[in-house]
């Protein structure tokens, strides 16, 4: 059975249980997002839609006692690396023969208001076993209402953003992390590259590199890791614009911003503990 293509479907960024405040920090961030949903799995989430994927925050109800509670055990940050999925039936079956460990699929809903109606909009997702991704959570996404998420007036902000380049991952074995990668894409998706592994994903990459790599490319923009060994560290978004993307930024009263031509890095206690890069 032919092995799923490695496309990005989203990223997640984890608000365990302080919503308002991710929400407020990426709206001054520049980016446009969407009215507050709820999951029928009792998370909450705004998303800021690009061109093919998008950014999620998502979070649960601070009083929450059931639900989600497990976005509690994860630290804020960057938590969810989402791949695309056009049959969630299909990619499971030729994922469990190729040996990836996941989990049978299993579906969740969200309403969503679409001019002045409220509509379903339906998922199905396909995740990895407890205990297999030590950084975070990876896992496929099956739109069965791709008209309810990508969504044109959706796909505006004010800092240019048009796409999700690049998603990096701490380890301190890339080598052993990028295996999951070769099994699920077939080995000539992962390759070399300073400091650790990259792995192609579709339009995207994302690059599994040492913490001493990190800190060589970001400097003391780098996340909070908790005392973590291996953690999800940041995001790379293309924009139309670095000049708008600045405007965005200062707007937004956003500190410790750095620029060096068509490259800003947002440090990531700006950003709800992901360092940003924008990148014409």
């Amino acid at each position: 059975m032919t092995l799923p293509v490695a496309t990005l479907d989203h990223v997640v960024i984890n608000a365990r249980d302080d919503m308002d405040r991710a929400a407020d920090v990426y709206t001054r961030l520049g980016f446009s997002l969407t009215e507050r949903g709820y999951h029928s799995l009792g998370s909450m989430n705004h998303l800021a839609m690009f061109g093919t994927d998008y950014l999620e925050l998502i979070a649960i109800p601070k009083d929450a006692k059931s639900g989600r509670l497990d976005l509690l055990t994860y630290s804020p940050g960057l938590n969810g690396l989402v791949f695309g999925s056009e049959d969630s039936a299909i990619t499971y079956a030729a994922l469990a023969k190729a040996g990836v460990p996941v989990d049978p699929p299993s579906e969740f809903t969200r309403p969503v208001k679409v001019d002045g109606a409220e509509r379903e909009a339906r998922f199905r997702t396909i995740r990895m076993k407890a205990g297999v991704v030590p950084y975070g959570r990876v896992y496929y996404c099956h739109h069965f209402t791709r008209d309810l998420v990508w969504r044109d007036e959706w796909r505006h902000h004010a800092n240019g953003t048009v796409a999700i380049v690049r998603a990096v991952i701490v380890e301190p074995d890339p080598a052993a992390a990028s295996k999951l990668y070769a099994d699920m894409f077939g080995p000539e998706s992962v390759r070399d590259i300073k400091g650790g592994k990259t792995v192609v994903v579709g339009n995207s990459r994302f690059d599994i590199v040492t913490e001493a790599e990190l800190k060589a490319q970001f400097g003391d923009a780098v996340p909070d890791a908790e005392g973590r060994k291996a953690y999800m560290a940041g995001l790379t978004f293309r924009t139309v614009s670095a000049d708008k993307a600045a405007r965005a930024l200062q707007a937004g009263n956003i500190g410790g911003v750095t620029r060096n031509g068509g490259r800003l890095v947002v440090p990531a206690k700006e950003a709800f503990n992901a360092v940003l890069e924008f990148v014409e």
